[in-house]
Protein backbone atom coordinates (compact mmCIF):
# COMPACT_ATOMS: atom_id res chain seq x y z
CA UNK A 1 0.00 0.00 0.00
CA UNK A 2 1.60 3.31 -0.99
CA UNK A 3 2.46 6.22 1.43
CA UNK A 4 0.62 9.07 1.15
CA UNK A 5 2.71 12.30 0.28
CA UNK A 6 0.32 14.54 1.44
CA UNK A 7 2.09 16.63 4.04
CA UNK A 8 -0.65 19.02 4.66
CA UNK A 9 1.03 22.10 2.49
CA UNK A 10 -1.92 23.33 0.38
CA UNK A 11 0.64 26.09 -1.47
CA UNK A 12 -0.38 24.54 -4.86
CA UNK A 13 -3.73 25.04 -4.28
CA UNK A 14 -5.81 27.83 -5.84
CA UNK A 15 -6.85 29.86 -2.58
CA UNK A 16 -10.10 32.23 -2.90
CA UNK A 17 -9.78 35.86 -2.68
CA UNK A 18 -10.42 37.45 0.33
CA UNK A 19 -13.97 39.13 0.47
CA UNK A 20 -13.41 42.75 1.30
CA UNK A 21 -15.34 43.67 4.40
CA UNK A 22 -17.98 46.70 3.63
CA UNK A 23 -17.07 49.82 4.40
CA UNK A 24 -19.48 51.35 6.46
CA UNK A 25 -19.85 55.30 4.69
CA UNK A 26 -18.76 57.77 7.75
CA UNK A 27 -21.20 60.03 9.07
CA UNK A 28 -21.75 63.42 7.77
CA UNK A 29 -20.42 66.44 9.68
CA UNK A 30 -23.59 67.75 11.64
CA UNK A 31 -22.72 71.19 10.72
CA UNK A 32 -22.84 70.56 7.29
CA UNK A 33 -26.42 68.67 6.64
CA UNK A 34 -28.94 70.31 5.17
CA UNK A 35 -32.23 70.08 7.41
CA UNK A 36 -36.02 70.73 5.38
CA UNK A 37 -39.02 71.24 7.26
CA UNK A 38 -41.29 70.73 4.34
CA UNK A 39 -45.35 72.34 5.74
CA UNK A 40 -48.27 73.39 3.68
CA UNK A 41 -48.05 76.89 4.01
CA UNK A 42 -44.02 77.41 4.24
CA UNK A 43 -41.05 75.71 3.46
CA UNK A 44 -37.62 76.16 6.03
CA UNK A 45 -34.29 74.71 6.16
CA UNK A 46 -31.04 75.36 8.01
CA UNK A 47 -27.41 73.52 7.52
CA UNK A 48 -26.34 72.60 10.87
CA UNK A 49 -27.56 73.20 14.38
CA UNK A 50 -26.54 77.20 14.44
CA UNK A 51 -27.14 78.11 10.50
CA UNK A 52 -29.89 80.86 9.45
CA UNK A 53 -33.00 79.83 8.91
CA UNK A 54 -34.12 80.36 5.43
CA UNK A 55 -38.06 79.88 4.29
CA UNK A 56 -40.51 80.04 1.54
CA UNK A 57 -43.75 80.06 0.99
CA UNK A 58 -45.45 76.44 -0.06
CA UNK A 59 -48.90 76.05 -0.54
CA UNK A 60 -51.25 73.49 -2.14
CA UNK A 61 -49.32 73.67 -5.51
CA UNK A 62 -46.39 73.42 -4.98
CA UNK A 63 -44.69 70.09 -6.38
CA UNK A 64 -41.60 68.15 -5.34
CA UNK A 65 -39.63 69.23 -8.17
CA UNK A 66 -40.83 72.65 -7.46
CA UNK A 67 -39.39 72.41 -3.52
CA UNK A 68 -36.10 70.88 -4.43
CA UNK A 69 -35.43 73.39 -7.31
CA UNK A 70 -36.36 76.28 -4.72
CA UNK A 71 -34.14 75.30 -2.12
CA UNK A 72 -30.80 74.93 -3.90
CA UNK A 73 -31.25 78.06 -5.80
CA UNK A 74 -31.39 79.51 -1.90
CA UNK A 75 -28.80 77.31 -0.83
CA UNK A 76 -26.23 78.00 -3.24
CA UNK A 77 -23.73 79.10 -1.01
CA UNK A 78 -23.73 76.16 1.59
CA UNK A 79 -21.78 73.49 1.22
CA UNK A 80 -23.63 71.07 2.88
CA UNK A 81 -22.71 66.91 2.70
CA UNK A 82 -26.16 65.52 3.37
CA UNK A 83 -30.27 66.56 3.17
CA UNK A 84 -32.44 65.44 5.71
CA UNK A 85 -36.45 66.16 4.36
CA UNK A 86 -39.28 66.41 6.88
CA UNK A 87 -42.09 65.47 4.31
CA UNK A 88 -46.22 66.09 5.82
CA UNK A 89 -47.07 62.52 4.72
CA UNK A 90 -46.72 59.15 4.47
CA UNK A 91 -43.32 57.48 4.72
CA UNK A 92 -42.23 54.06 4.79
CA UNK A 93 -38.67 52.68 5.12
CA UNK A 94 -37.27 56.15 4.27
CA UNK A 95 -38.98 56.90 0.98
CA UNK A 96 -42.18 59.23 0.23
CA UNK A 97 -45.24 56.47 0.02
CA UNK A 98 -48.08 58.52 -0.48
CA UNK A 99 -48.75 62.11 -2.04
CA UNK A 100 -49.45 64.60 0.48
CA UNK A 101 -53.03 66.48 1.46
CA UNK A 102 -51.99 70.04 0.97
CA UNK A 103 -49.11 70.23 -1.29
CA UNK A 104 -48.61 69.68 -5.20
CA UNK A 105 -47.90 66.20 -6.42
CA UNK A 106 -45.33 64.40 -7.87
CA UNK A 107 -43.69 63.28 -4.34
CA UNK A 108 -44.03 59.87 -4.65
CA UNK A 109 -40.86 58.51 -6.16
CA UNK A 110 -39.00 61.59 -6.41
CA UNK A 111 -34.98 61.57 -7.08
CA UNK A 112 -34.20 63.93 -4.54
CA UNK A 113 -30.33 62.77 -4.48
CA UNK A 114 -30.19 63.73 -8.54
CA UNK A 115 -31.64 67.08 -7.64
CA UNK A 116 -29.12 68.06 -4.49
CA UNK A 117 -26.41 65.77 -5.85
CA UNK A 118 -26.03 64.70 -2.34
CA UNK A 119 -27.26 61.84 -0.03
CA UNK A 120 -31.10 62.29 1.31
CA UNK A 121 -32.95 60.69 4.24
CA UNK A 122 -36.50 61.14 4.70
CA UNK A 123 -38.67 61.25 7.55
CA UNK A 124 -42.46 62.21 8.47
CA UNK A 125 -42.30 65.93 9.22
CA UNK A 126 -43.70 65.15 12.45
CA UNK A 127 -41.47 62.70 13.07
CA UNK A 128 -38.80 64.78 12.76
CA UNK A 129 -39.92 67.50 14.93
CA UNK A 130 -40.47 64.53 17.69
CA UNK A 131 -36.94 63.31 17.27
CA UNK A 132 -35.95 66.79 18.00
CA UNK A 133 -38.14 66.32 21.42
CA UNK A 134 -38.06 63.28 22.87
CA UNK A 135 -36.95 63.25 26.59
CA UNK A 136 -37.30 59.40 27.41
CA UNK A 137 -40.23 57.42 28.29
CA UNK A 138 -43.27 57.52 26.55
CA UNK A 139 -44.31 60.29 23.99
CA UNK A 140 -46.93 61.69 21.99
CA UNK A 141 -45.59 64.21 19.80
CA UNK A 142 -48.91 66.06 17.71
CA UNK A 143 -47.99 68.60 15.22
CA UNK A 144 -50.99 71.63 14.98
CA UNK A 145 -50.33 72.82 11.42
CA UNK A 146 -52.46 72.81 8.59
CA UNK A 147 -53.01 69.30 9.19
CA UNK A 148 -52.51 67.22 12.25
CA UNK A 149 -49.03 65.50 12.09
CA UNK A 150 -48.57 62.60 14.83
CA UNK A 151 -45.73 60.23 16.57
CA UNK A 152 -45.51 58.05 18.94
CA UNK A 153 -41.63 57.28 20.61
CA UNK A 154 -42.05 54.23 22.72
CA UNK A 155 -39.15 53.96 25.69
CA UNK A 156 -36.93 54.37 21.84
CA UNK A 157 -39.26 52.70 19.22
CA UNK A 158 -40.33 55.83 17.12
CA UNK A 159 -43.53 54.73 15.62
CA UNK A 160 -44.47 57.67 12.71
CA UNK A 161 -49.05 57.81 12.72
CA UNK A 162 -51.67 58.97 10.50
CA UNK A 163 -54.04 60.05 13.02
CA UNK A 164 -54.97 63.09 11.45
CA UNK A 165 -57.17 61.29 8.94
CA UNK A 166 -58.93 59.14 11.16
CA UNK A 167 -62.20 59.31 11.39
CA UNK A 168 -62.96 61.37 14.49
CA UNK A 169 -66.40 62.76 15.22
CA UNK A 170 -69.63 63.66 13.62
CA UNK A 171 -68.25 62.30 10.05
CA UNK A 172 -64.90 64.40 10.08
CA UNK A 173 -61.28 63.65 11.04
CA UNK A 174 -58.86 64.03 13.82
CA UNK A 175 -57.24 67.31 11.33
CA UNK A 176 -60.87 68.61 10.77
CA UNK A 177 -60.72 69.34 13.82
CA UNK A 178 -57.31 69.71 14.92
CA UNK A 179 -55.96 71.13 11.92
CA UNK A 180 -56.42 74.38 10.24
CA UNK A 181 -59.51 73.80 8.90
CA UNK A 182 -60.48 73.09 11.80
CA UNK A 183 -59.50 76.50 13.30
CA UNK A 184 -61.06 78.51 10.16
CA UNK A 185 -64.25 76.60 10.69
CA UNK A 186 -64.39 76.79 14.84
CA UNK A 187 -62.94 79.96 14.99
CA UNK A 188 -59.64 80.29 18.18
CA UNK A 189 -61.92 79.80 20.67
CA UNK A 190 -63.67 76.56 19.93
CA UNK A 191 -60.72 75.43 18.20
CA UNK A 192 -58.77 75.53 21.46
CA UNK A 193 -61.43 73.42 23.16
CA UNK A 194 -61.63 71.04 20.28
CA UNK A 195 -57.42 70.88 20.59
CA UNK A 196 -57.92 70.20 24.13
CA UNK A 197 -60.09 67.22 23.74
CA UNK A 198 -58.27 65.56 20.78
CA UNK A 199 -54.64 65.75 22.97
CA UNK A 200 -55.83 64.66 26.20
CA UNK A 201 -58.43 61.35 24.47
CA UNK A 202 -55.33 60.60 22.53
CA UNK A 203 -52.94 60.96 25.55
CA UNK A 204 -55.52 58.35 27.78
CA UNK A 205 -55.77 55.81 24.51
CA UNK A 206 -52.34 55.47 24.03
CA UNK A 207 -50.95 55.59 27.51
CA UNK A 208 -48.12 57.80 27.06
CA UNK A 209 -46.11 59.76 29.87
CA UNK A 210 -46.21 62.93 28.16
CA UNK A 211 -47.51 64.90 24.61
CA UNK A 212 -45.21 67.88 22.87
CA UNK A 213 -47.32 69.79 20.25
CA UNK A 214 -45.54 71.54 17.61
CA UNK A 215 -46.50 73.25 14.14
CA UNK A 216 -47.01 76.71 13.64
CA UNK A 217 -50.80 76.84 15.14
CA UNK A 218 -49.18 75.38 18.73
CA UNK A 219 -48.53 79.14 19.81
CA UNK A 220 -52.20 80.10 19.20
CA UNK A 221 -52.66 78.02 22.34
CA UNK A 222 -53.53 80.10 25.55
CA UNK A 223 -53.44 76.85 28.33
CA UNK A 224 -52.02 73.33 28.30
CA UNK A 225 -53.74 70.27 29.55
CA UNK A 226 -51.95 68.61 32.42
CA UNK A 227 -48.79 66.71 30.47
CA UNK A 228 -49.03 68.51 27.55
CA UNK A 229 -46.23 70.80 26.58
CA UNK A 230 -45.25 73.11 24.36
CA UNK A 231 -42.21 71.75 21.92
CA UNK A 232 -39.02 74.62 20.53
CA UNK A 233 -39.34 76.10 17.24
CA UNK A 234 -36.04 74.72 16.39
CA UNK A 235 -36.70 70.52 17.24
CA UNK A 236 -37.41 69.73 13.85
CA UNK A 237 -33.88 71.16 12.84
CA UNK A 238 -32.34 68.89 15.44
CA UNK A 239 -34.37 66.13 14.73
CA UNK A 240 -33.00 66.20 11.16
CA UNK A 241 -29.95 65.97 11.97
CA UNK A 242 -30.57 63.16 14.01
CA UNK A 243 -31.66 61.63 11.00
CA UNK A 244 -27.81 61.49 9.94
CA UNK A 245 -26.12 60.03 13.23
CA UNK A 246 -25.85 56.47 12.21
CA UNK A 247 -27.21 53.53 10.29
CA UNK A 248 -30.91 53.42 12.25
CA UNK A 249 -32.28 56.93 11.28
CA UNK A 250 -35.40 56.90 13.37
CA UNK A 251 -33.96 54.97 16.33
CA UNK A 252 -33.31 56.93 19.79
CA UNK A 253 -30.43 56.68 22.23
CA UNK A 254 -32.73 56.52 25.28
CA UNK A 255 -29.79 57.09 27.84
CA UNK A 256 -28.68 59.85 25.88
CA UNK A 257 -31.99 61.22 26.10
CA UNK A 258 -32.46 59.99 29.72
CA UNK A 259 -29.12 61.96 30.66
CA UNK A 260 -30.16 65.09 28.90
CA UNK A 261 -33.73 65.29 30.60
CA UNK A 262 -32.62 64.69 34.29
CA UNK A 263 -32.09 68.23 36.23
CA UNK A 264 -29.27 69.25 37.96
CA UNK A 265 -27.34 67.66 40.33
CA UNK A 266 -29.18 64.93 39.92
CA UNK A 267 -26.92 61.55 40.64
CA UNK A 268 -26.43 58.90 37.58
Amino acid sequence: MAESTDSGDNSGMPTRPRRKRPVTPKPPDPAHVLVIDVGGSHVKFRMGARGAIRRFASGSDMTAAEMARKVCKRARDLRYEAVAIGYPGLVLRGRIAAEPFNLGSGWVGYDFEETFGRPVRVVNDATMQALGSYEGGRMLFLGLGTGLGATLILDGTVEPMEIGHMPYKRGRTFEDYAGERGRKRLGNKKWRKAVAEVVMRLKEVLEVDYVVLGGGNAARLRELPEGVRLGENLNAFKGGLHLWRGDDPPAVSISRRQRAAAPAGSGS
